[in-house]
């Protein structure tokens, strides 16, 4: 019993290893019940899909329901490109400084490297759909 227990752990252990070295993305369809869900201070941010598919070596897809006045976190870079797509409220996307207002139906795009940013400017919450990804 104690040995299948020590092997139950060391295979929890090597699963994000799996997921990094070839494991793809279940196609399937979730819900906004089935992400991921985290409370922040900011707002929620729920995680749809997180890992490799077949043709892009890390995927990420989320939500973000943000907070009048609250950012996610200050303007940042990575490694991947982004696609940004606002649904709910009223905000401002900012891309290398330059700052844009935006509503329902803006989005936006980000390339590599790139410093960016979004804030709630309004004085309801602001969803956001983003979909980031490294090649």
């Amino acid at each position: 019993m104690e040995q299948r227990r020590d092997l139950l752990k060391a295979m929890a252990l090597l699963a994000p290893l799996a997921s990094a070295q070839g494991a793809r993305l279940p196609e399937k369809t979730l819900s906004a019940g089935q992400a991921r869900l985290t409370k922040e201070a900011f707002g929620e941010h729920r995680v749809y899909f997180d890992g490799a598919t077949g043709q892009i070596q890390a995927m990420t897809a989320g939500s973000v329901r943000l907070n009048p006045g609250a950012m996610p976190h200050p303007p940042h870079q990575h490694d991947e490109e982004e696609f940004l797509l606002v649904t709910e409220g009223t905000g401002e996307i900012s891309i290398e400084g330059k700052a844009v207002k935006v509503q329902p139906g803006a989005m936006m795009y980000c390339g590599a490297k790139r410093v960016h940013g979004i804030v709630n400017t309004g004085t309801v919450p602001m969803t956001f759909f983003y979909y980031k990804w490294k090649g």
